[in-house]
Order: C-alpha cells, then sequence, then structure tokens
C-alpha cells in the first residue's frame, strides 16, 4: 500500500538534507513510522535511520468577497522527516 504521498521540498527541508541528511514526505495520517521506513527502503533504496512524524490539523479559514462571507477549511495532513544512513541521499530531480 502506498503510504508516501509526495516529497516535500521548500527552503527548510533543503537545509536540513544538507546539515543532517534529513528528508521530508507528506505521507496518508493511517502511516506509521514502520510502514513509512518500509516504503522509503523500498522506493529510493536507501537505508532509513530514524522516522519523525508530524499530525496537522485542517484549519478553518474565511474570507470576506462581493458574493459575502466565504467559510471553508484546508486539508489535514501528516509529515514524516526521515533521516538517512550517512554518505546516503535522495535524488527528486532524477526522473525529470
Amino acid at each position: 500500500m502506498a503510504y508516501i504521498v509526495k516529497p516535500l521540498v521548500t527552503e527548510k527541508v533543503t537545509g536540513l538534507t544538507e546539515k543532517r541528511n534529513t528528508f521530508c514526505f507528506i505521507v496518508r495520517p493511517e502511516a506509521n513510522k514502520l510502514q513509512i521506513k518500509q516504503e522509503v527502503e523500498g522506493l529510493y533504496n536507501v537505508k532509513v535511520v530514524n522516522v519523525n512524524t508530524i499530525n496537522y490539523a485542517g484549519k478553518n479559514k474565511s474570507r470576506y468577497t462581493k458574493a459575502g462571507l466565504l467559510r471553508g477549511k484546508t486539508n489535514a495532513f501528516k509529515k514524516a522527516y526521515v533521516t538517512l544512513k550517512e554518505g546516503e541521499t535522495i535524488d527528486f530531480y532524477s526522473n525529470i
């Protein structure tokens, strides 16, 4: 089952990659650390040392427009910070 939704590439994550060899992924909320570790190792052929997960709750948003007040909610999601063994790396841009 595919637990990884997409890799997250931001300035903060790029800094973590350079300092601590840590990569970030958006994962499905029901995924646990062992499942994430197995999937990363299987997809990218690397050795995972550590996995940290963070749950983000959806937030209520509203804005005023000509049509009146619009209300909505952002999606809830889960992030996984994956630390790799020293010397290993993941190249997200190799398939482009």
